[in-house]
């Protein structure tokens, strides 16, 4: 491993996060590609991973916040900035001050941005959390005045099932933004979200706007991921110890020992994101082999029982993450997504980020 000292070693591969975004600017002729690097580019870096992308030729970014902005800024020289969360009254002038890009998503939001030049206006068409709702455009409609002063550089909306191809809710959305485009001028148009790249070219647009995919999220759920792996997370094994049958491990006894068993206790726990919900579900893997968690989650420690595996030790590395356990596979025991998966790892972990 690449130190002696640390507990845990999660290892970010930058150059397959590049490779992934283009990828997914070949399979998205229509137009653009932008990165999504909010959430601190979804638990991995938001610095390293924007500048990297920056190197490798994209100019359109998206962040949630104004913070998150500000963080990356001076990594993105001449890059569009986009904040997707609205303009929060009185940041008007940061805004400006950084050149960001703020995402209108209200008629409030258009009034205080009157004659400050370039801006995304986000309609809403189905998700029902941000974006002008149908009355609210149809007000803009009729009061155009309202953009005075400003460039409109693209209107945008937001999929609410692309990860379900024949979810009928697409079709249905579809022909909502074609009605919501037809009331707008002739502007540029950003829709496309990761999983909305594979939809086909019914919603392809000037922008797409991925983020889980360049993680190596797979956006097509149900068939072979097409996204290179992005994460390496390896942990160390502290101790080992055989119990006897009948021995419980853990919080609360909630595994028994069925026969003589050995027990690996790992650097890992739900304080660095290694979710609570995985007691008894998940598996590590030790030499590309599976390693069964037994017992609960706790806050530092999780254990493994590595009975058949008489070559883990003290000082052994377990993968958590990697090329047999990817991100999703993690959810699927999680109960959730790989979404959550990659947002929760922990600060507690020596971070390697690897550009080759």
């Amino acid at each position: 491993m690449e130190t002696d000292t640390a507990h845990a070693v999660l290892t970010i591969d930058l150059a397959a996060i590049v490779a992934n975004w283009r990828a997914l600017k070949a399979r998205h002729p229509s137009g653009g590609v932008a990165a999504v690097v909010k959430a601190d580019a979804y638990g991995l870096g938001a610095r390293p991973v924007a500048a990297a992308l920056h190197g490798a030729g994209c100019r359109h970014f998206f962040v949630a916040w104004l913070e998150e902005a500000l963080a990356v800024r001076d990594v993105l020289p001449g890059a569009m900035l986009a904040v997707l969360g609205g303009l929060v009254p009185g940041t008007e002038a940061t805004y400006t001050a950084q050149a960001l890009t703020p995402v209108l998503c209200s008629l409030e939001d258009i009034d205080r941005w009157q004659n400050r030049g370039e801006a995304i206006l986000h309609v809403d068409t189905g998700m029902s959390r941000l974006g002008l709702a149908a009355c609210e455009l149809a007000a803009l409609a009729a009061d155009r005045a309202r953009l005075d002063g400003m460039a409109i550089r693209y209107a945008m909306s937001h999929l609410v099932a692309s990860e379900v191809p024949d979810d009928p809710v697409n079709r249905l959305q579809h022909g909502r933004i074609a009605a919501a485009r037809a009331m707008l001028p002739p502007w540029k148009f950003s829709l496309a979200n990761s999983s909305g790249i594979f939809l086909g070219p019914d919603f392809a647009s000037d922008l797409a706007r991925p983020g889980a995919a360049l993680y190596g999220l797979n956006p097509t759920p149900g068939q072979p991921n097409p996204m290179r792996s992005v994460v390496h997370l390896m942990v160390r094994v502290l101790a080992v110890r055989d119990i006897p049958a009948g021995a419980t491990v853990g919080y609360n006894a909630t595994w028994k020992a069925e026969r003589p068993t050995r027990i690996a206790t790992a650097a890992l726990g739900y304080a660095d994101g290694y979710h609570r919900s995985l007691s008894n579900r998940a598996s590590a893997c030790f030499d590309g082999t599976p390693v069964p968690l037994v017992g609960r989650v706790s806050m530092d420690l999780t254990t493994f029982d590595v009975t058949d595996h008489r070559g883990v030790q003290p000082g052994s590395w377990l993968e958590v993450l990697g090329p047999h356990l990817s991100p999703d596979d993690l959810a699927a025991a999680a109960g959730t997504n790989g979404y959550e998966v990659l947002t929760s790892l922990g600060r507690r972990f020596q971070r390697v980020y690897r550009t080759a």
